[in-house]
C-alpha cells in the first residue's frame, strides 16, 4: 500500500493573474541606467517610477486610481542633476519619498494628496555628504524620520530627515554596498557588499557584529532579515548559477540552506511578506516570479510556484500588506515594469470561497505609526513596529498628511538663528513679497520701455530706408535721362 504526504499549507495553491491593460500603467519612459535597482516604488496612495528624463534625474508619481495610458508630458519630479537610481516610500506617512541619484544627493520630497499638477523640483531636504552616486536609500521600519543611504564612495550614513542631519557614518565597507536592510524593531542592520561579504552590523555605531563570505560568485548579491532573525540571500556560484540561501545571525558562513536556480545573469531581488512567511524572487530580465514559503520545517525553503509573463521585466515593486484587498484574498500585489513602457499590475491571491473575513491570511499588519521618534533611537530604545487589523480594511488617518508640514518648517526653522523665532520668520515673510512686488513693477516698467525702443527703432529704420533709396535716385539721375525725377522740395524731405 502506497501514499504520497502532501505538505500543509494554506498557501499552498497561491496563483497570480495579471490585471487587464486597461487596469494597468502604460507609456512609461522606464530608467535605461544600468544600476540594479527595482526603479519602482508602490504604496497605498501612490506609484512611483524611476523614468529617463532629459537634463538630470527625474520619477513619475502617479494615483492608483491614473491608470491606462500616461501622457507624455505628465508631470514629474525633477529635481536632481543626474540619473535617479534609487527612490524609498516612508512607511510612516504616504506623502513623502525619498530618491537617490548620480548628482550625490540625496533629497526628500512631500507629494500631495491627488498626485503633483505640475512638475515638482523643491523638496523638502536636501541630504548632502556622499561624494559619489548614491545608490540605496532604505527607510528604518519604526524609527520615525531615520533614513539610510549608501554611495559608491562605499559609505552608508544614517540621517534625521526632521533635521537634515547626519546620526550615524559607518565607513566599515571597503566597496560599494549593493543592499541594505534593518530587522524587524530596526536594531540591527544587515548590508551585502561588492568584497563579496554579508555583514550584520549595529546601526548606532557602526560596529560590525558577524560576517561572512554570502556567494563566491562575482556579481550582485542581495540580502533581506527575516522577521524571526533569519536572513535570506541571493546571489551567484563561481560558475555564475543564480543561488538563495537561508542563514542564522550566529552563523552567517554556515547556511541552513543553499540552492542553485538556474544560469540567468540578472540580478534576484527577495521581496518579502513577514505576514505570511513568503519570499518572492524576481529578478531583473526574467520573465517570472517564483514564490517560496519560509517555515520551521526541512528543507525550510519551500517552493511553491512561479508566475510566468510573456514579457522581461525592467523592475518591480511590493504593495504593503495594507494595501491590499482583503475582500478578495489577496495578500500580494506587484507593479512589474516592461522595456516596453507598461507596468503591469499583478495580484497574488489564495483561493477561498468564503466571502468573509479570513483571519488566518491577514494576522494584524505593519501600520503606518511609527514607534520611535529619531531622538528616542539614538539613545539606544528598540520597540517593534506598531500592527494594525485589516479586518475592516486599511483608512489612513486624516491628520497624516500634517506631518509633512510640521517636518518642513522643523528643517526651515534650523536655517535662521534661534534670536528672534516666529517674529523674525514672519517679517522673512512680509519682506519676501514686498520684494516679489517690487520685482513685478520693475519687470512691469522695463517691458514698456523696451516697447518705446522697439517703435524708435522702427521708425528710425524707415528713415534710414527712405534716406537710402532717395540717395541712389540722385546718384542714378547722371546717366542718360531715364531715370531722372524731378527734385524734392525741402520740407517734403
Amino acid at each position: 500500500m502506497s501514499f504520497r504526504v502532501v505538505r500543509s499549507s494554506k498557501f499552498r495553491h497561491v496563483y497570480g493573474q495579471a490585471l487587464k491593460r486597461d487596469q494597468c500603467y502604460d507609456n512609461i519612459r522606464v530608467s535605461k541606467s544600468s544600476w540594479d535597482s527595482t526603479f519602482c516604488a508602490v504604496n497605498p496612495k501612490f506609484l512611483a517610477i524611476i523614468v529617463d528624463s532629459a537634463g538630470g534625474g527625474a520619477f513619475i508619481v502617479l494615483p492608483h486610481n491614473k491608470v491606462g495610458r500616461i501622457a507624455a508630458d505628465h508631470p514629474l519630479v525633477g529635481g536632481h542633476k543626474g540619473p535617479v537610481l534609487d527612490i524609498a516610500w516612508c512607511p510612516h506617512n504616504d506623502n513623502v519619498i525619498a530618491s537617490g541619484s548620480e548628482d550625490c544627493v540625496v533629497k526628500v520630497w512631500h507629494i500631495p494628496d491627488h498626485g503633483l499638477v505640475k512638475t515638482l523640483t523643491e523638496p523638502i531636504v536636501d541630504l548632502i555628504y556622499h561624494q559619489r552616486r548614491v545608490g540605496l536609500v532604505l527607510w528604518h521600519p519604526t524609527a520615525l524620520n531615520v533614513l539610510l543611504t549608501a554611495g559608491s564612495d562605499n559609505q552608508v550614513v544614517i540621517w534625521n530627515v526632521g533635521t537634515g542631519e547626519a546620526l550615524v557614518e559607518i565607513d566599515s565597507h571597503p566597496d560599494i554596498v549593493y543592499s541594505a536592510c534593518f530587522n524587524w524593531d530596526g536594531s540591527k542592520l544587515l548590508t551585502t557588499c561588492k568584497d563579496k561579504q554579508i555583514r550584520i552590523i549595529n546601526p548606532r555605531t557602526g560596529e560590525i557584529e558577524s560576517e561572512a563570505v554570502c556567494h563566491e560568485g562575482s556579481k550582485a548579491t542581495r540580502a533581506i532579515f527575516l522577521r524571526h532573525g533569519l536572513v535570506f540571500t541571493t546571489g551567484f556560484s563561481k560558475m555564475s548559477e543564480r543561488q538563495y540561501s537561508l542563514r542564522t545571525p550566529d552563523c552567517l558562513d554556515k547556511p541552513i540552506v543553499m540552492v542553485e536556480l538556474d544560469t540567468s545573469n540578472g540580478v534576484m531581488f527577495p521581496l518579502y511578506d513577514p505576514d505570511t512567511n513568503l519570499v518572492y524572487l524576481c529578478g531583473k530580465g526574467d520573465s517570472v516570479i517564483r514564490y517560496f514559503e519560509i517555515t520551521a520545517e526541512p528543507p525550510f525553503v519551500h517552493y511553491i510556484n512561479t508566475f510566468q509573463t510573456p514579457d522581461p521585466q525592467r523592475g518591480i515593486g511590493m504593495m504593503p500588506k495594507r494595501g491590499c484587498d482583503v475582500t478578495s484574498c489577496e495578500i500580494s500585489r506587484f507593479y512589474r515594469l516592461n522595456n516596453s513602457g507598461l507596468c503591469q499590475v499583478i495580484t497574488m491571491t489564495v483561493p477561498r470561497k468564503s466571502e468573509l473575513f479570513q483571519e488566518d491570511l491577514y494576522p494584524d499588519t505593519i501600520g503606518d505609526t511609527s514607534a520611535l521618534t529619531a531622538e528616542e533611537w539614538m539613545e539606544g530604545k528598540d520597540e517593534d513596529p506598531i500592527l494594525i487589523s485589516l479586518k475592516d480594511g486599511y483608512k489612513p488617518p486624516e491628520s497624516k498628511s500634517s506631518i509633512s508640514v510640521s517636518k518642513r518648517s522643523n528643517i526651515l526653522n534650523k536655517m535662521p538663528p534661534k534670536s528672534g523665532g516666529a517674529k523674525q520668520s514672519a517679517q522673512g515673510e512680509a519682506v519676501s513679497s514686498q520684494t516679489l512686488q517690487e520685482f513685478a513693477d520693475e519687470i512691469r516698467k522695463l517691458k514698456a520701455m523696451i516697447v518705446k525702443h522697439e517703435n524708435r527703432i522702427r521708425a528710425l529704420e524707415a528713415e534710414v530706408a527712405l534716406n537710402k533709396v532717395t540717395k541712389e535716385d540722385e546718384e542714378g539721375s547722371g546717366g542718360d535721362g531715364l531715370n531722372a525725377a524731378p527734385p524734392l522740395a525741402s520740407d517734403e524731405v
